[in-house]
């Protein structure tokens, strides 16, 4: 049995096994009218549901855990001994043909005769472990709801018991979302920590040059290589700053006309229109910058006296600015439908005009949001690549002129790494220093835009 059906099987088992418990605390209830319940009969259901599904869940992702491991290792003892005695990485190699033999997929040469046999035992092991699983899960489950309905009592704490089981579940999440942030920091530390050993940390922040074409072998006639990052952040911040000097505007004033003055007829249309803007691909807000904006600002220039090149840093900011617009609207939207009714009455009852009252009461009240919403679509506006790539070039150029070809940090990351490479060079391990500092850069926004909200939040009751 394939490990998805059983993880599906597992899901269907909890709402079953729900249901049963709610039915026999309810039974239970009606049988001892006598003894007053602690807990409602959901949270009897939810008791059983939970203890008798959690086992088989944990027993499920340690056996997944554990499952490549085993079959691994017992593939590689039956292999021939001249085989057996290779470096590690020639066995993985060979590993990675047998998986790919026995799973149907293309294999990197002819398989000979011992990796024929080692693959019918990976098919012939991995179906044990499968069966296996599904039998070991099945008679664990099967235990853990007759021990979990037993303990099915109009007395017991049912209700403590699920939500301390929620909590500890809600921890967990936090915990890997966490521990999830670390390893990427992590990984990529220490990538870079290797590539600051081949290039000095000074000429990388400060250098002005970018060109990480290096020599690969001893024999070939290469560059030494360009690593200076200024270029790439210059580009970064430029197409970043146009798309906020487009975004921030647009999107602050279609909150307020939504929020303010907008009928809720008007409201209920524009509102999703709008936010239909968040859900396209940025792939296709890059076909738009580059078959349209980026042609139209060229031929505006020329119509004008000005040289704008195909590839700009205007294109790509003006359409990165379309694609934020949403993301900074619905968030202001959502600060300023949260001020209090009653500041707008005072404000009214005062003698203030509606923009006075937008001006003096709603922005003050909404500003820690607003600049919250603001500082996080900068990150987003940072970290996008692809309409960079299709209407802003490659071309690391330091300048500050929007009409110009730049390129953005993502860009160079994701043309540093694309292809097969060898994480031994200058070049490769450039794209995690680069990332660690683009990492280090949105770190930073965010950690100042919680800032700004706690120390401006304002509390209404």
């Amino acid at each position: 049995m394939n490990p998805s059906t059983v993880l599906i099987a597992l899901i269907g088992f909890s709402f079953l096994a729900f249901f049963i418990g709610r039915r026999k605390a309810v039974a239970r209830q009606l049988a001892s009218s006598g003894i007053k319940p602690h807990s409602l009969p959901g949270y009897h259901g939810g008791y059983v549901a939970l203890w008798s599904v959690i086992p088989g869940l944990l027993l499920f992702t340690l056996w997944l855990v554990i499952k490549p491991v085993f079959i691994r290792a017992q593939v590689l003892a039956n292999l021939p001994n001249e085989i057996s005695v290779l470096p590690e990485g020639q066995l993985s190699l060979i590993y990675n043909d047998i998986r790919n033999l026995a799973e149907g997929n293309i294999v990197s040469s002819d398989p000979t005769v011992y990796v024929e046999a080692a693959a019918q035992q990976y098919i012939n092991l991995t179906y044990i472990s499968d069966l296996s699983l599904a039998v070991s899960v099945l008679v664990l489950v099967l235990v853990a709801l007759a021990w979990s309905m037993r303990r099915v009592q109009p007395e017991m704490r049912a209700r403590n018991k699920v939500e301390w089981a929620i909590q500890a579940l809600l921890m967990c999440a936090s915990t890997i979302a966490i521990f999830t942030t670390i390893g990427i920091f992590l990984s990529v530390l220490f990538e870079s920590l290797r590539f600051f050993q081949r290039v000095p940390l000074f000429d990388f922040l400060f250098g002005l040059d970018w060109s990480p074409q290096t020599a690969i072998r001893e024999d070939q006639v290469g560059s030494s290589g360009a690593f200076g990052a200024v270029p790439l952040f210059a580009g970064t911040l430029l197409i970043s700053s146009i798309a906020m000097l487009v975004a921030v505007p647009v999107g602050l004033m279609s909150a307020i006309y939504l929020s303010e003055y907008a009928s809720s007829k008007m409201r209920a249309i524009a509102k999703p229109m709008l936010e239909v803007l968040a859900g396209i691909p940025t792939v296709v807000y890059g076909y738009f910058a580059a078959l349209t904006v980026a042609p139209l600002f060229r031929g505006m220039g020329e119509n004008i006296g000005l040289t704008v090149s195909s590839e700009s840093a205007l294109g790509a900011g003006v359409v990165m600015g379309i694609m934020i617009i949403p993301f900074i609207s619905s968030l202001s939207d959502d600060v300023l439908n949260a001020v209090p009714q009653a500041l707008r009455e005072g404000s009214f009852g005062l003698g203030a005009t509606h923009s006075e009252t937008i001006r003096l009461v709603l922005l003050p009240a909404a500003l820690p949001g607003i600049v919250g919403g603001i500082l996080l679509a900068v990150s987003r506006a940072i970290g996008e690549t692809m309409i960079v790539v299709m209407a802003a070039g490659l071309a690391a150029n330091l300048t500050i002129n929007p009409f110009e070809a730049v390129t953005t940090v993502t860009v160079q990351i994701v043309t540093l790494l694309v292809g097969d490479q060898e994480f031994d060079s200058a070049k490769t391990l450039a794209a995690f220093a680069l990332g660690l500092l683009l990492f280090l850069t949105t770190l930073i926004l965010n950690i100042i835009a919680l800032r700004v909200v706690r120390r401006y939040r304002e509390q209404y009751e």
